[in-house]
Protein backbone atom coordinates (compact mmCIF):
# COMPACT_ATOMS: atom_id res chain seq x y z
CA UNK A 1 0.00 0.00 0.00
CA UNK A 2 1.83 3.62 -1.31
CA UNK A 3 1.92 5.87 2.03
CA UNK A 4 -0.64 8.58 0.49
CA UNK A 5 -3.61 5.77 0.20
CA UNK A 6 -3.10 6.06 4.56
CA UNK A 7 -4.38 9.08 4.94
CA UNK A 8 -6.88 9.06 2.02
CA UNK A 9 -10.56 10.34 3.88
CA UNK A 10 -14.60 9.76 2.68
CA UNK A 11 -15.38 13.18 2.64
CA UNK A 12 -13.97 16.50 3.13
CA UNK A 13 -12.85 16.99 6.95
CA UNK A 14 -15.01 18.98 9.22
CA UNK A 15 -13.56 21.95 10.04
CA UNK A 16 -12.14 21.74 13.72
CA UNK A 17 -10.54 25.41 14.31
CA UNK A 18 -14.10 26.79 14.12
CA UNK A 19 -15.05 24.41 17.28
CA UNK A 20 -12.74 24.84 19.24
CA UNK A 21 -13.25 27.43 22.35
CA UNK A 22 -11.22 29.82 24.81
CA UNK A 23 -11.22 27.09 27.28
CA UNK A 24 -10.00 24.79 25.00
CA UNK A 25 -7.19 27.20 23.76
CA UNK A 26 -6.37 27.70 27.53
CA UNK A 27 -6.25 23.65 27.81
CA UNK A 28 -3.63 22.89 24.67
CA UNK A 29 -1.18 25.64 25.87
CA UNK A 30 -0.65 23.60 29.45
CA UNK A 31 0.87 20.30 27.29
CA UNK A 32 3.79 22.69 25.93
CA UNK A 33 6.88 20.57 25.84
CA UNK A 34 4.86 16.55 25.91
CA UNK A 35 6.30 14.09 24.12
CA UNK A 36 3.67 12.94 21.90
CA UNK A 37 3.59 10.09 19.36
CA UNK A 38 2.31 10.93 15.95
CA UNK A 39 0.24 8.32 13.96
CA UNK A 40 -2.00 7.87 10.85
CA UNK A 41 -5.50 8.00 11.74
CA UNK A 42 -5.87 3.87 11.56
CA UNK A 43 -2.57 3.64 14.16
CA UNK A 44 0.12 3.36 12.05
CA UNK A 45 3.37 5.21 13.58
CA UNK A 46 5.00 7.68 12.18
CA UNK A 47 7.38 9.31 14.24
CA UNK A 48 7.43 10.40 18.14
CA UNK A 49 8.20 14.31 18.70
CA UNK A 50 7.73 17.20 21.15
CA UNK A 51 4.49 19.15 21.18
CA UNK A 52 5.58 22.76 21.09
CA UNK A 53 3.64 25.93 21.60
CA UNK A 54 0.24 24.58 21.29
CA UNK A 55 -2.66 27.02 21.01
CA UNK A 56 -5.36 28.31 19.24
CA UNK A 57 -5.68 25.17 17.16
CA UNK A 58 -2.03 25.16 16.41
CA UNK A 59 1.58 24.04 17.80
CA UNK A 60 4.81 22.92 16.24
CA UNK A 61 6.16 19.47 16.21
CA UNK A 62 10.01 18.77 16.88
CA UNK A 63 10.85 15.43 15.59
CA UNK A 64 12.91 12.84 17.82
CA UNK A 65 12.52 9.55 15.75
CA UNK A 66 11.21 8.03 12.69
CA UNK A 67 8.22 5.13 12.66
CA UNK A 68 8.64 1.94 10.35
CA UNK A 69 6.23 4.09 7.67
CA UNK A 70 8.49 7.59 7.59
CA UNK A 71 11.60 5.57 7.04
CA UNK A 72 10.21 3.14 4.35
CA UNK A 73 9.03 5.98 2.61
CA UNK A 74 11.26 8.59 3.44
CA UNK A 75 10.81 12.46 4.23
CA UNK A 76 10.69 13.37 0.30
CA UNK A 77 7.22 11.58 -0.38
CA UNK A 78 5.50 13.32 2.77
CA UNK A 79 6.89 16.71 2.32
CA UNK A 80 5.19 16.08 -1.25
CA UNK A 81 1.67 14.88 0.17
CA UNK A 82 1.94 18.37 2.12
CA UNK A 83 -0.39 18.58 4.54
CA UNK A 84 -2.23 15.69 5.99
CA UNK A 85 -4.40 14.67 9.21
CA UNK A 86 -3.14 12.77 12.47
CA UNK A 87 -3.67 11.32 15.35
CA UNK A 88 -1.39 12.67 18.17
CA UNK A 89 -1.29 11.13 21.86
CA UNK A 90 0.71 11.92 24.24
CA UNK A 91 1.04 11.88 28.93
CA UNK A 92 0.89 14.75 30.85
CA UNK A 93 3.29 13.98 33.80
CA UNK A 94 1.53 16.74 35.60
CA UNK A 95 -2.01 15.90 35.83
CA UNK A 96 -1.18 12.12 34.56
CA UNK A 97 -3.89 12.41 32.20
CA UNK A 98 -3.30 11.01 28.65
CA UNK A 99 -4.31 13.47 25.77
CA UNK A 100 -5.49 12.29 22.50
CA UNK A 101 -5.74 15.44 19.53
CA UNK A 102 -6.13 15.47 16.04
CA UNK A 103 -4.84 17.94 13.30
CA UNK A 104 -3.35 18.17 9.95
CA UNK A 105 0.30 18.61 9.67
CA UNK A 106 2.80 19.58 7.61
CA UNK A 107 6.73 19.96 6.85
CA UNK A 108 7.90 23.25 8.25
CA UNK A 109 12.00 22.65 8.10
CA UNK A 110 14.03 20.02 8.73
CA UNK A 111 12.72 17.69 11.80
CA UNK A 112 9.86 20.49 12.50
CA UNK A 113 6.57 20.23 11.50
CA UNK A 114 3.58 22.30 11.73
CA UNK A 115 0.01 21.42 12.82
CA UNK A 116 -2.86 23.33 12.41
CA UNK A 117 -6.66 22.62 12.95
CA UNK A 118 -5.35 21.18 16.41
CA UNK A 119 -7.59 19.81 18.64
CA UNK A 120 -8.31 17.82 21.55
CA UNK A 121 -10.50 14.81 21.15
CA UNK A 122 -9.79 13.00 24.63
CA UNK A 123 -8.71 13.17 27.99
CA UNK A 124 -8.63 10.68 29.78
CA UNK A 125 -6.59 9.44 33.49
CA UNK A 126 -4.75 6.27 31.85
CA UNK A 127 -2.32 6.28 29.24
CA UNK A 128 -3.99 6.65 26.06
CA UNK A 129 -1.09 5.19 23.83
CA UNK A 130 -2.31 1.77 21.58
CA UNK A 131 -2.66 -1.05 24.17
CA UNK A 132 -1.80 -4.42 22.77
CA UNK A 133 -2.88 -7.25 24.31
CA UNK A 134 0.12 -9.64 24.89
CA UNK A 135 0.78 -13.13 27.22
CA UNK A 136 4.96 -12.82 28.11
CA UNK A 137 6.46 -13.99 30.94
CA UNK A 138 8.25 -11.16 33.25
CA UNK A 139 9.46 -10.69 36.88
CA UNK A 140 8.08 -8.11 39.53
CA UNK A 141 10.63 -6.78 42.30
CA UNK A 142 9.96 -4.75 44.73
CA UNK A 143 11.54 -1.35 45.20
CA UNK A 144 14.16 -1.82 47.68
CA UNK A 145 14.04 -5.60 47.37
CA UNK A 146 16.29 -8.22 45.57
CA UNK A 147 13.87 -10.94 44.49
CA UNK A 148 12.67 -11.04 41.12
CA UNK A 149 9.05 -12.92 41.34
CA UNK A 150 7.42 -14.38 38.07
CA UNK A 151 4.53 -12.51 36.78
CA UNK A 152 2.67 -12.24 32.88
CA UNK A 153 2.09 -9.00 30.70
CA UNK A 154 -1.65 -9.45 29.68
CA UNK A 155 -0.95 -6.46 27.69
CA UNK A 156 1.44 -3.35 27.48
CA UNK A 157 1.27 0.14 25.98
CA UNK A 158 4.09 3.14 25.71
CA UNK A 159 3.14 4.36 28.97
CA UNK A 160 1.79 0.96 30.95
CA UNK A 161 1.44 -2.57 31.42
CA UNK A 162 -1.39 -4.95 33.07
CA UNK A 163 0.36 -7.76 34.65
CA UNK A 164 -0.62 -10.75 37.00
CA UNK A 165 0.90 -12.39 39.59
CA UNK A 166 0.60 -14.79 42.63
CA UNK A 167 1.88 -12.45 45.22
CA UNK A 168 0.40 -9.25 46.80
CA UNK A 169 1.40 -5.82 45.68
CA UNK A 170 -1.14 -2.32 46.64
CA UNK A 171 -2.05 0.63 44.87
CA UNK A 172 1.03 3.09 45.39
CA UNK A 173 4.13 0.33 45.37
CA UNK A 174 7.10 0.93 43.25
CA UNK A 175 8.31 -1.96 41.33
CA UNK A 176 10.81 -3.14 38.79
CA UNK A 177 9.53 -4.96 35.88
CA UNK A 178 11.71 -7.07 33.52
CA UNK A 179 10.30 -8.58 30.61
CA UNK A 180 11.96 -10.16 26.78
CA UNK A 181 9.43 -7.67 23.66
CA UNK A 182 11.47 -9.76 21.34
CA UNK A 183 12.90 -13.06 21.19
CA UNK A 184 16.27 -12.25 20.34
CA UNK A 185 16.64 -8.51 22.38
CA UNK A 186 17.93 -8.55 26.40
CA UNK A 187 15.35 -7.84 28.76
CA UNK A 188 13.92 -4.62 29.03
CA UNK A 189 13.16 -3.52 32.57
CA UNK A 190 11.19 -0.40 33.43
CA UNK A 191 10.29 1.07 36.70
CA UNK A 192 6.56 1.41 37.58
CA UNK A 193 3.74 2.22 40.13
CA UNK A 194 0.96 0.22 40.91
CA UNK A 195 -2.48 2.46 40.08
CA UNK A 196 -4.66 -0.64 39.85
CA UNK A 197 -5.21 -3.75 42.31
CA UNK A 198 -7.60 -6.62 41.22
CA UNK A 199 -8.15 -9.84 43.53
CA UNK A 200 -9.20 -12.21 41.02
CA UNK A 201 -8.64 -14.86 43.39
CA UNK A 202 -6.60 -17.00 46.42
CA UNK A 203 -2.50 -16.04 45.13
CA UNK A 204 -4.26 -14.79 42.15
CA UNK A 205 -3.76 -10.87 41.32
CA UNK A 206 -3.83 -8.46 38.68
CA UNK A 207 -1.97 -5.30 38.46
CA UNK A 208 -2.52 -2.28 36.96
CA UNK A 209 0.57 -0.29 36.28
CA UNK A 210 2.03 2.85 35.28
CA UNK A 211 6.03 3.40 34.03
CA UNK A 212 8.16 6.20 35.77
CA UNK A 213 10.79 7.91 34.76
CA UNK A 214 11.25 6.63 30.91
CA UNK A 215 13.90 8.58 29.22
CA UNK A 216 13.39 9.56 25.56
CA UNK A 217 15.25 6.30 24.50
CA UNK A 218 13.23 3.79 26.33
CA UNK A 219 10.07 5.63 25.13
CA UNK A 220 11.21 5.03 21.46
CA UNK A 221 11.69 1.89 22.44
CA UNK A 222 8.85 1.02 23.75
CA UNK A 223 6.55 1.93 20.90
CA UNK A 224 8.54 0.45 18.11
CA UNK A 225 8.60 -2.87 19.81
CA UNK A 226 4.89 -2.74 20.72
CA UNK A 227 4.86 -2.09 16.91
CA UNK A 228 6.43 -4.67 15.89
CA UNK A 229 4.75 -7.15 18.40
CA UNK A 230 1.55 -6.12 16.93
CA UNK A 231 2.43 -7.49 13.42
CA UNK A 232 4.08 -10.14 14.49
CA UNK A 233 0.18 -11.14 16.27
CA UNK A 234 -1.36 -9.59 13.80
Amino acid sequence: MKLFDLFKKSGEKEDTQGGGDKSDMRELEIYSGMRVVVETPDGRLLFIARLHDPGRNRAELFQYSDGEIFRDTGAGALQEKGAFHVTIRGYNDRSRKAVLMEGDIAPKARHTWQVECLSITNVENERSFSRLSTDLEGTVTAEGGTEEKPCRLFDISAGGASIGSGYRYHKGDRVFLKTKLSESGSPFVVYCEVLRVVERGPENFEYGCHFLELTRADQEFLVKSIAHLGEKNG
